[in-house]
């Protein structure tokens, strides 16, 4: 969920340290596909060559990695639309090579964290921020006719999802594979200036976010594969808590990562969630 990088945010990645993707050699072979949720953009420390992706050597799957042991092809990259998986994507400093390339027979775990782009769920939450008071609620302004624009976009959304379901299956017929879901990123009734979303729109977010997680588990589950919730467990840990015990950040970042994304703890977290989920399944 990654729409455009500010000047801000540039200078600060030329202040980050570039290291190399490091792999280890085990029987683990995992792959992880997905988009700036699992990237990591501005997290310490984006990874070289393909720094266009904003991918952090601290996101859930590198970490998740040296929990499991094994070797490890992060090829998650910011912006990136379920389109992505089957072409090369164009950033900001330069081209990659479609998503499902990295697959292989020899794949043993796959996680793939995919679709809010699709949809245009980071521009959503943006075009609800409101910094005055009074001011008017966004939540009206997608619904029409008795419809809501953003559930009708999530429901469009299945057959694309289903289809990197089936297609990361025909690649990789050994690996076990995982749907990762969305983390909370508004609490019950927002916290208003804080994070300047009003009570309803919190509320709308939230309601949206979920339903568009429960689309993916509806489609992890019609396909035989599994889904990881980072919802319900990033509860209490949204933006509007303080530094320390927020996982993802406000409109304006305390930690280096981007606003409303996982900062380095929520990762931690999430690694922590997706390595327990691995595990259970063995």
């Amino acid at each position: 969920m990654f729409r455009r990088l500010t000047l801000l945010a540039t200078s600060c990645l030329l202040a980050l340290s570039l290291t190399p993707v490091a792999h280890a050699a085990a029987a683990e072979s995992y792959v992880a596909l997905g988009d700036s949720a699992a990237a990591g953009p501005l997290i310490p420390n984006q990874i070289l060559p393909e720094l266009g992706c904003f991918r952090s050597d601290r996101n859930y799957a590198h970490l998740t990695s040296q929990n499991l042991g094994g070797s490890l092809k992060d090829v998650t990259c910011s912006g990136a639309k379920t389109r992505h998986m089957y072409e090369s994507q164009e950033t900001d400093l330069g081209s990659v090579p479609p998503q499902l390339n990295a697959l292989s027979s020899s794949t043993s775990l796959v996680t793939v964290h995919i679709g809010a782009n699709d949809v245009g769920l980071t521009g959503f939450i943006e075009d609800c921020l409101n910094l005055l008071l009074p001011g008017d609620p966004c939540n009206d302004d997608y619904q029409q006719n008795g419809r809501d624009s953003w559930r009708d976009a999530t429901d469009a959304l299945r057959p694309k999802i289903d289809q990197v379901i089936r297609d990361i299956r025909a690649r990789a017929p050994q690996a076990r594979v995982y749907v990762v879901g969305y983390a909370t990123y508004a609490p019950v009734n927002g916290c208003w200036p804080r994070v300047p979303v009003f009570k309803a729109d919190a509320n709308y977010i939230r309601a949206t976010i979920a339903y568009f997680n429960l689309m993916l588990a509806q489609q992890a589950a019609a396909q035989g594969v599994g889904f990881i919730d980072l919802q319900t467990p990033s509860e209490g840990h949204d933006p509007c808590k303080s530094s320390g015990v927020r996982w993802i950040e406000p409109y304006i970042p305390t930690t280096p990562a981007t606003p409303f994304h996982p900062n380095a703890l929520g990762m931690r977290n999430f690694a922590t969630i997706v390595t327990a989920a691995v595990r259970a399944a063995v």
